[in-house]
């Protein structure tokens, strides 16, 4: 959902998501894309059996602010983070947390591939407070450069569940949003491929999730429910094709 892929009958025939979304992320702009979708070519596409000795880093930023909306955001993603992990272990993945709410950004889960570890973690995760988007945004930028050093052939995924309401500054006087943007476009200027999973509920839909989107280069997604299910299934979609 979400992604236009070009046709070609020599495409990998089971391609990995994460790897396709690296590779075609940095290119959204010069491709022309408009709207959610994200433009994948031929050349994009990726097998995991055929680097996937390398692994996957899947580090999902939440917007853990406000109270029961966030409580449900942080349920959903608890169950991915667990989900992904137990079969993290044959595909040599990791998977982090970046939450952020009231005053700034946390490192919840430091990447890892122990489910016990992401157990202990996550239980002790807290919701409410403001949006600082912009702030959980430049934490995860902050996180892949590390894991850039420690393992660089690692294909990073950042997965933003937010939609995209920002009430906090980076800076003194910025504008909350504005802020965001910036700082998911340097995520992008850092070829980070990202995914936004829209959560804007209610009557009156700003669509400021779509243009965090933007400035990643990278697609929003509208889900059914926010479930472990359904954000899981943003990581594994291409791996079911």
């Amino acid at each position: 959902e979400g992604m236009l892929v070009s046709s070609s009958n020599d495409a990998p025939a089971e391609p990995d998501l994460l790897a396709t979304i690296a590779a075609a992320a940095p290119h959204q702009r010069v491709r022309g894309r408009a709207g959610a979708g994200l433009v994948v070519r031929r050349d994009d596409l990726r097998r995991a059996e055929r680097e996937g000795r390398e692994g996957n880093l899947v580090l999902f930023a939440v917007d853990a602010s406000g109270s029961m909306a966030a409580r449900q955001r942080m349920s959903a993603v608890s169950g991915a983070v667990l989900s992904l992990l137990r079969d993290a272990y044959q595909r040599r993945d990791k998977v982090g947390l970046v939450t952020f709410r009231a005053g700034g950004a946390e490192l919840v889960l430091p990447p890892t591939s122990s489910v016990p570890t992401a157990q202990v973690r996550l239980a002790a995760m807290r919701t409410g407070g403001r949006t600082p988007l912009a702030d959980g945004l430049l934490r995860a930028r902050a996180v892949l450069r590390v894991e850039r050093l420690r393992d660089p052939r690692r294909r990073a995924l950042v997965v933003l569940l937010t939609d995209g309401r920002a009430t906090v500054a980076a800076r003194p006087g910025g504008d909350p949003v504005s802020d965001a943007c910036r700082a998911a476009a340097l995520l992008a200027a850092d070829g980070a491929a990202t995914v936004v999973v829209d959560c804007e509920s209610g009557p009156v839909r700003l669509g400021l999730a779509a243009r965090i989107a933007a400035a990643a280069d990278g697609p929003v997604l509208g889900l059914s429910e926010l479930s472990a299910d359904q954000v899981a299934g943003v990581v594994r979609a291409a791996r079911a094709a």
